[in-house]
């Protein structure tokens, strides 16, 4: 037998035999392995349509944004009048309206131009005798509207990542919603909580001279906000709310955090969530701790206060913690929210659908049955049109089907209903690319050339077709890749890897067995 026969089947059965021991650690036949196989191999996943998960749609609160964005700005307004002398009443935001109040005309000239000077952003809507109304512009409204969402994504991203669910699917839909995919996830609620978290963490003073009582009656005073704390019983699961008089001014964020971790009390042994600020949070921190001893300072996350200890000495180190009535997963889940990061702007659930572990497996067998039955029917067409040839072709095809499998499971590909749809028009590729090969043959033939020029002519003439063909599909699947979701995502992968595969199989795969069937002796037909 010719070294080019030999090596080419050498080649057919490396591949073969490594897309089996590839893809066997992803079916059933898993129990049966070797730890050492069905451990360390990768294996293919299995999409939200097939095992089961959550499919959410969120919308992000861009106007939210806008207005954070602008509240945020003011601070750095009111800063600048103070360093350069400029004289203002009051600074307040209304929306994504900034309003300046100034005593006279002098000071409202240097707040125009200030304004003008240092914060192009904002556009000039109205002017009285006392003050002057700013809006954030359009174009820059816009830039938040958007940047909010694409940080929203990547927020969202880094939480899921640190809470563990394999293969989950987060993207951009529209302008203002992001799709989020969760296949295998087991507590949807608790996932619910940890994505919608806004996660602003701040660190506000406890107004200790205002008056409560008054407060709850609705007269707040101004530059507080009443807040509360809640409590919940272990053993009976009643909620106690416990009131509290804010100062309104944040005095250190979650946004100089760099740390956030879960440890145990060693003296109640419960869970409470360590923090660790920057430096140049550990010197604020430092520094307000060492003005406000003996005041109470609360610890407040997303409008909700988890705690208001009592300041008993300078706290230096950058470190604090937050306490409250934890279990370990709550507490897991806050240092996961609060080291991911706070998203820019609130997010709304606007669909929530559960695809129960049921439904994955009915669709599995569903998928599978088809697949079968598709590969049995054109199996058996082949076999039956092309006699033996048709049966070298059934043999390229298992090959195919096979080193699919090992592909997709070396690449830890996810496996999908629409997916599963990609495998069974690969089968349906690779009979035609056998088709087109065996009618040229059959022309060759009519022609009166012998069988083994016929063969080779065949393959030589249809070459051009089939990769034509092949390119064309696998360009329509690169365009589906892009631009599609998960589910047409996981159907243009196996429909790429299936035609780069059938390629191989239908030139090589076929060849090679007619190569080494007609080697040595003259055929005089040929059973096509």
């Amino acid at each position: 037998m010719p070294k080019s026969i030999m090596w080419r089947l050498i080649l057919l059965g490396f591949f073969f035999v490594v897309a089996v021991v590839l893809f066997l650690p992803s079916t059933p036949l898993s129990k049966s392995l070797p730890s050492w196989w069905k451990d360390k191999f990768p294996k293919i996943a299995l999409g939200l349509d097939l095992q089961g998960g959550m499919h959410l749609v969120l919308q992000v609160d861009t106007e939210k944004a806008v207005e954070s964005h602008v509240q945020r700005i003011s601070k750095g307004v009111e800063a600048l009048f103070r360093e350069k002398g400029i004289l203002f009443s009051g600074i307040k935001t209304q929306g994504n309206e900034i309003i300046i109040a100034y005593p006279n005309s002098d000071a409202k000239a240097a707040v125009m131009k200030a304004i003008g000077d240092n914060y192009p952003i904002f556009d000039k809507v109205s002017e009285s005798e006392q003050e002057i109304k700013y809006t954030a512009s359009d174009s820059e409204a816009k830039k938040i509207k958007e940047w909010s969402t694409s940080q929203a994504i990547e927020t969202i991203r880094n939480r899921i990542d640190k809470f563990g669910v394999a293969e989950p699917l987060i993207q951009a839909q529209g302008k203002d919603e992001i799709v989020v995919q969760l296949p295998g996830l087991k507590d949807p609620d608790r996932a619910i909580a940890l994505i919608g978290k806004t996660a602003v963490l701040e660190f506000k003073l406890v107004d200790e001279g205002g008056d409560l009582k008054k407060a709850l009656d609705g007269q707040v005073p101004d530059g507080d906000e009443l807040l509360y704390e809640k409590d919940v019983d272990k053993e009976t699961g009643a909620v106690r709310q416990t009131p509290y008089l804010i100062k309104k001014e944040a005095v250190l964020t979650g946004d100089l955090l760099t740390d956030a971790r879960v440890a145990i009390d060693s003296q109640f042994n419960e869970p409470y969530v360590s923090l660790t600020f920057d430096r140049e949070g550990a010197r604020i921190f430092e520094n307000i701790t060492a003005q406000n001893v003996n005041k109470r300072m609360a610890i407040i996350l997303d409008g909700t206060v988890y705690s208001a200890p009592v300041i008993r000495e300078k706290i230096g180190g950058g470190r604090a913690q937050i306490s409250g009535n934890f279990t370990h997963d709550t507490a897991k889940d806050l240092a996961i929210v609060l080291r991911a990061g706070a998203l820019p702007a609130p997010v709304n659930i606007i669909q929530n659908v559960t695809v129960g572990p049921s439904l994955g497996e009915d669709s599995i067998k569903a998928g599978v049955k088809a697949a079968i039955v598709g590969a049995i029917l054109v199996l058996g067409f082949m076999l039956i049109y092309y006699r033996l040839s048709g049966l070298i072709a059934d043999f390229a095809m298992v090959i195919n089907i096979a080193m699919l499998l090992g592909a997709m499971a070396w690449f830890n590909a996810t496996l999908t209903l629409p997916g599963i749809a990609g495998i069974i028009l690969t089968i349906g590729m690779g009979v035609d690319s056998n088709v087109l090969i065996f009618e040229r043959i059959k022309e060759e033939l009519r022609t009166g050339r012998t069988v083994r020029s016929a063969i080779d002519a065949g393959y030589d003439r249809a070459w051009w077709t089939i990769i034509d063909s092949h390119v064309t599909t696998l360009i329509t699947a690169a365009v589906l890749f892009q631009f599609g979701s998960g589910p047409i995502k996981g159907f243009a992968i196996t429909l790429s890897i299936g035609i780069l595969i059938n390629l191989f199989t239908a030139l090589v795969g076929t060849k090679v067995v007619y190569d080494m069937v007609s080697h040595g002796r003259r055929l005089e037909r040929l059973s096509i």
